[in-house]
């Protein structure tokens, strides 16, 4: 069967949902600062670098992930999977990361990291797969570990295109967005530090496909930098047959924490404060606000635990069709949420979540929806 989809809530057919084997953190350096600057920037070891007793010279810091968290997490993937397979849903699965590896480009070094997180740097547009240019250097190479399954989907006649790899020196990342947050100095260390390379080619083109929400024939697209503003351009030359709504500043990056469409119509949105990005047609849908997330929804982590996602995160939930809702078991308040506005939950544990920096969402991509083409949900 080839790729077919084109927004989050038709009827889905075919899935992949990601790997955690040989999970641990990414390399703390620069482009992950960047990346997760919204909800760790407050953390030390995430802005100060350690130091070599010896030779006094900065060292990056690299944190350890505990073993039970690792071990939990592959639990209640392994429910999702169990999950979706008992709805009839066919699923995949990339190739396990099964060892650590190092690599080298010309220009930097990094450790891979497995493809857990699917959704965020691969989308479906009706029957083409589009794998986008990574923000984080440590994926660089993430969606190799997909290939066995984008083949085959391209064998039964699926179009697939990437987006121009970067080449991810230092100044190629715009800062602005961290700029005017105010937060890239803690105390008198710098956060963000840009070394000049001979290889620099200005602010290049980086952007996640979990920025992007599908509704048909128009998406959704956060734009937070000039690197995500020419990964839009990119988006709008190649895929012409749809329309791009550009919102500026959501967040820092990914939006399915914060608006996911559940249905034609019906939009979850975490809080008031965004329904005035959201183009003029979503807000005449009808919009639910989820009950506000509580600390006690979440596991008692310690100071060395580094906290990747906001509490908002149980708003990734994953749409069957347009009446059952893969949702945390661990947040019954949406559940009931859910079911006061007529959708049928469909509870799953997720323990983990902000240390992952994902959730049932960005665990999956979606194939293979029903649907022959992009509907116009705009109108």
């Amino acid at each position: 069967m080839i790729v077919n989809s084109y927004d989050e809530w038709s009827p889905l057919k075919e899935v992949i949902v990601g790997s955690p084997i040989n999970y641990n953190l990414d390399d703390i350096e620069l482009s992950f600062k960047i990346f997760f600057h919204d909800n760790a920037a407050d953390k030390l070891e995430f802005c100060y670098p350690s130091y070599d007793k010896k030779s006094g010279e900065a060292m990056q810091p690299n944190p350890r992930l505990k073993k039970r968290y690792l071990e939990e997490l592959t639990e209640d993937v392994e429910g999702l999977v169990h999950t979706l397979e008992n709805l009839g849903i066919r699923v995949f699965r990339p190739m396990p990361l099964n060892k650590s590896i190092k690599f080298n480009t010309p220009y930097w070094q990094s450790t891979c990291v497995p493809a857990l997180n699917v959704r965020d740097m691969a989308a479906v547009f009706g029957n083409e797969i589009i794998e986008t240019a990574p923000n984080i250097r440590s994926r660089y190479f993430e969606n190799d570990l997909l290939k066995p399954v984008f083949y085959n989907y391209f064998k039964a006649g699926s179009k697939w295109t990437a987006m121009p790899r970067p080449i991810m020196t230092d100044c190629s990342f715009d800062l602005s967005y961290v700029h005017q947050s105010g937060r890239d100095m803690v105390a008198s260390e710098k956060i963000y530090r840009q070394e000049p390379s001979e290889f620099d080619v200005g602010y290049e083109m980086m952007i996640d496909a979990a920025q992007c929400i599908r509704f048909g024939k128009d998406v959704l697209v956060n734009v937070a930098t000039e690197n995500h503003a020419l990964g839009l351009q990119w988006l709008e030359r190649h895929l012409s047959g749809f329309r791009f709504h550009r919102v500026n500043r959501m967040t820092d990056n990914h939006i399915d924490s914060i608006v996911l469409p559940l249905r034609p119509g019906t939009l979850l949105l975490r809080t008031p404060k965004f329904f005035d990005m959201l183009p003029a047609p979503l807000k005449k849908w009808d919009i639910i606000y989820p009950p506000e997330p509580t600390e006690n929804m979440f596991p008692e982590y310690e100071d060395d635990d580094l906290i990747l996602t906001s509490k908002y995160i149980d708003l990734n939930v994953l749409s069957v069709d347009e009446n059952r809702v893969i949702v945390n078991s661990l947040y019954p308040e949406m559940i009931k949420t859910l079911e006061k506005h007529g959708f049928t939950p469909i509870p799953v544990r997720h323990r983990h979540r902000r240390i992952f920096g994902g959730g049932f969402h960005c665990f999956t991509l979606d194939t293979v929806r029903d649907g022959s083409s992009p509907e116009n949900y705009f109108s």
